[in-house]
């Protein structure tokens, strides 16, 4: 009963037209900007935290939120429609969404993407609601040690999502574990593989590695075709619902993503983006009925999957930061930021001394994800129009929008050079048949498992036993030793080859 009570509570506040609206110019620009290429709601928040100061703690709060899972919806179309992830989560959305836009199948890929998320944001909220004074508990109990152990069950279970050789997946991870350690080293102050230039000492942005290698390098691909065979966007659009066949492929692979995301988002340590990739390698491991499309060819699952997980992760991600003040990924980062800027202390305090703002927070979720199914379905349409844009036209667009976006994040030059040359190496893995997913996640986890490794080993004062002795981080380690064993056992790996086998 004491639920009931509180989001009555979240209700009564969410429900003014002052929170009603910063709810709604969240989403709206969520959308936006999850739909233009390269402009990340990193980038939007930070440039917004500013305008938040005139605005009381919840609306601003309300409104960063909406921009936080907008940007989930919205990042999905660009990765169906135009082959570009804006954000890391979408990086498994464009091999088969993308697949489906090229069949004339881009408005059920965009169905699958909006309801499946719609459906896992409401449960993701539903847990965060129900379900964060335990769930604390367990992320308790996460130490360094479990959070790099979960890191290398993350980067095994990459290995085995790509599509081609597992030597060539192995290599994706490791060049993007070596691209995410450039930079300045955080003990030491000194910079590694900067090659004496300074813009490097800061490191390489994710955003200049994601539009050079998906968005750059398809480009180039297309380019380097003759006219007659070049990919273009103008495949006629043949429904713009899913099939009666759609969705019963797609209501068992938004349970699983749903689940598997509400999971994995509340764990500190980019949970949601882990759930996404988890997501996909699990629908591919699930036997295919007759006549289903092939993954990486335009299978609904692979949509509506990683969708729903990342959207349940992106719900279940406040936990962590509402109930322990641990942000678990950039956004929330800087969602600490905009607490801090009204003077609110993250953590366990602000369910007791402000449940205005918690139970607020809540209760605008849900409105949010319904104002977004509203605002993204009937306008799927308008999304497809961009289809119909000959590709000597779109391709300049596209070179131009992650430009801006690039440019935008850092307002530096040397990034849109950057992206140039993660071009012609995206156009290299192209024609090597390489799957470059793997070299994200990798890039991404690399800094994150290199800190908490130093911090285990500096805990234990050097001693590598810890990932063993602590059981959260042995039964990680266990699990990742087995996948990779079940993987390399030779009848698994016959038919791992075989579904990749391209027509």
């Amino acid at each position: 009963m004491e639920l009931f009570h509180n989001l009555a509570t979240g209700f009564g506040v969410a429900f003014t037209f002052t929170n009603l609206l910063y709810c709604l110019i969240g989403c709206i620009l969520g959308t936006l900007i999850g739909v233009l290429p390269g402009i990340g709601p990193v980038a939007t928040i930070a440039m917004l935290l500013p305008a938040t100061y005139a605005l009381p703690p919840v609306s601003a709060l309300i409104m960063l939120a909406g921009i936080y899972y907008g940007a989930q919806y919205g990042g999905s179309t660009t990765a169906i429609l135009v082959n570009l992830p804006g954000e890391s989560s979408s990086v498994v959305t464009c091999i088969d969404g993308y697949q489906m836009a090229r069949q004339g199948r881009a408005g059920p890929a965009l169905a699958a993407a909006g309801l499946g998320s719609f459906f896992a944001g409401c449960v993701g909220t539903l847990i965060l609601a129900a379900f964060a004074p335990p769930l604390t508990e367990l992320a308790f109990k996460f130490g360094p040690a479990e959070y790099f152990s979960l890191m290398v069950l993350g980067l095994i279970g990459a290995v085995v999502l790509a599509s081609g050789s597992l030597l060539k997946a192995v290599a994706m991870i490791v060049l993007g574990l070596l691209l995410g350690i450039v930079g300045t080293d955080v003990n030491s102050g000194v910079a590694r593989y900067s090659f004496d230039i300074p813009e490097l000492t800061d490191g390489i942005g994710f955003v200049v590695i994601a539009m050079g290698v998906f968005g750059y390098g398809e480009i180039i691909g297309n380019l380097s075709q003759p006219d007659d065979e070049r990919e273009v966007f103008t495949h006629k659009v043949k429904g713009l619902w899913p099939t009666k066949d759609d969705f019963k492929r797609m209501l068992p692979a938004v349970l699983r993503g749903t689940t598997l995301g509400s999971a994995l988002g509340i764990l500190p340590g980019g949970g949601a983006l882990l759930a996404s990739f988890a997501s996909y390698a699990l629908e591919k491991k699930i036997k295919m009925r007759p006549g289903e499309v092939p993954f990486g060819k335009g299978n609904i699952r692979g949509v509506a999957s990683p969708e729903s997980a990342n959207n349940a992760g992106a719900q279940t991600s406040f936990i962590p930061l509402l109930t322990l003040g641990i942000p678990p990924n950039a956004v929330m980062a800087l969602m600490v930021g905009a607490m801090t800027i009204h003077n609110i202390q993250p953590g366990p305090q602000v369910m007791t001394s402000n449940p205005e703002l918690f139970w607020g927070l809540i209760a605008s979720m849900w409105i949010g994800n319904a104002m977004l199914i509203i605002l993204n379905l009937p306008l799927i349409g308008m999304w497809i129009k961009l289809l119909t844009v000959p590709y000597k036209f779109l391709f300049p667009a596209i070179v131009l929008f992650c430009a801006i976006g690039v440019y935008s994040t850092n307002n530096n030059t040397f990034d849109v050079w950057m992206v140039a040359a993660f071009g012609f190496i995206g156009y290299l893995f192209i024609k090597l048949r390489t799957e470059p997913a793997p070299l994200l996640l990798g890039f991404i986890l690399g800094p994150m498992m290199e800190e908490n490794l130093r911090r285990a080993l500096l805990l234990s004062r050097g001693a590598w036993s810890v990932f063993v002795t602590r059981p959260l981080s042995a039964g990680l380690l266990i699990a990742a030793v087995l996948l990779l064993g079940i993987v390399l056992l030779p009848a698994i790996k016959a038919k791992r080859e075989e579904a990749f086998v391209e027509d």
